[in-house]
């Protein structure tokens, strides 16, 4: 039977003006933060880590020893820490820690390699603040679940020891969009399309490879990285990104638990107030996280 709250939520995206110019787009991104307010008991802290901007958010009673390094999505070109406050808070209320949101630099003022660089500074500063590796997971949506997979390599080719895990929320890690669901979902996806694809993966890279292993991380040696927790939506164009990424870690002997929830829309945690399913998935990744810092710290 189909969700009628996904329904709902198709109806809510097709009435959205299509907009192209980057400003624009930024600042649509951000008014999640006014469609969809912080919860009132949730603690907001800005803070600079190693240079990136970044803020704490933590609920009453919070577990201070334990952080989730949270990285947005929005194509490595649009997203801030408003427009995903409202999911952060949510996973650091679930995970019973804190979670820091970076606000890493964004293209195409700054392409590929910035966000990765910040990325790592971001983990670096949490280091730095007395929090183990055990006690830290790493998440991320869209781009920024593509990015948690660069992290964890920059993190491991930097000499870091490996966090407890990451979680990739409908991760983009193919800039090329060679996906087979790429155009078999076209029609059932009302978010991500394969031309819009192209172009935002044009603003990223610059002059970079498209198949640069810390851009498009399937291209990537990825032995020895954290375990990863991959969500993804069946109706998404990204599917195959998850499904790829998912081969690829596994034959790296990664150890991954690959979910795809049906009828889901690309990056569904972002609606959880009015999709009840965003809300599970939250707590799903929240269980993960939670079980990979236990397993890690016994």
């Amino acid at each position: 039977m189909a969700d009628p709250e996904v329904a709902a939520l198709r109806e809510m995206l097709a009435q959205r003006p299509k907009v192209t110019d980057i400003a624009e787009r930024r600042r649509g991104m951000d008014g999640y933060a006014q469609l969809f307010p912080t919860a009132g008991d949730i603690a907001v802290a800005k803070v600079s880590a190693n240079g990136v901007p970044a803020e704490w958010t933590s609920a009453p009673g919070a577990d201070t020893r334990r952080a989730v390094l949270y990285l947005h999505g929005g194509g490595y070109v649009f997203g801030s820490l408003d427009s995903h406050r409202h999911l952060a808070s949510e996973i650091a209320r679930d995970v019973g820690g804190r979670t820091l949101a970076l606000h890493y630099r964004l293209a195409p003022e700054s392409p590929f390699p910035a966000p990765v660089e910040d990325s790592v500074a971001g983990y670096r500063y949490l280091l730095a603040q007395g929090i183990q590796p055990t006690n830290i997971a790493l998440a991320g949506d869209s781009a920024g679940g593509g990015l948690v997979v660069a992290a964890l390599v920059a993190i491991r080719d930097s000499g870091l020891a490996q966090p407890s895990c990451g979680w990739c929320i409908s991760p983009w890690v193919d800039m090329e969009a060679i996906g087979g669901t790429m155009t078999s979902n076209a029609s059932r996806d009302p978010t991500v399309q394969k031309d819009a694809i192209l172009e935002i993966a044009r603003q990223y890279l610059g002059s970079a490879d498209p198949r640069s292993p810390l851009a498009a991380p399937i291209y990537a040696d990825l032995r020895g990285i954290a375990p990863l927790y991959i969500q993804v939506g069946s109706v998404e164009t990204l599917l195959d990104d998850s499904t790829r990424l998912a081969s690829v870690a596994g034959a790296a002997d990664v150890p991954l638990t690959l979910e795809v929830w049906p009828e889901m829309l690309h990056v569904w945690h972002l609606f959880h107030p009015r999709l009840s399913a965003g809300r599970r998935a939250i707590t799903a990744g929240a269980r993960y996280m939670r079980a990979a810092m236990d397993a890690r710290s016994a």
